[in-house]
């Protein structure tokens, strides 16, 4: 099992950056797949992102990123990252971390989730 743990969100104005930041604790020798999701209030969580273990493999969802968000990991600190820029008023979201193990990239199914940290963007 492996325990997931978000941070770098906060308040931004419509234009600027962000960088997430998800370290992973427990069973971190498992090659896991990770993820960023997010959610507003009333809709369903939505699918960013995803990286593979080795970190040359990612997936995005172009009408979510636009090639804005770049996803990356550092497996020797057990953290992944979500580099964010451009960032508009519709990003505002709950932005969770996710992991799992053995599904393609383009999965939205996952195992393990983080708390999720708050992302605001000011307009």
């Amino acid at each position: 099992q492996v325990q997931l743990v978000e941070s770098g969100g906060g308040l931004v104005q419509a234009g600027g950056s962000l960088r997430l930041s998800c370290a992973a604790s427990g069973r971190t020798s498992s090659r896991y797949v990770m993820g960023w999701f997010r959610q507003t209030p009333g809709k369903e969580r939505e699918f960013v992102s995803s990286i593979s273990w080795s970190g040359t493999g990612t997936y995005y969802i172009d009408s979510v990123v636009k090639g804005r968000f770049t996803i990356s990991r550092d497996n020797a600190k057990n953290t992944v990252y979500l580099q964010m820029n451009s960032l508009k008023p519709e990003d505002t979201a709950v932005y969770y971390c996710a992991a799992q193990i053995g599904r393609p990239l383009i999965s939205d199914v996952y195992d393990y989730w983080g708390q999720g940290t708050q992302v605001t963007v000011s307009s």
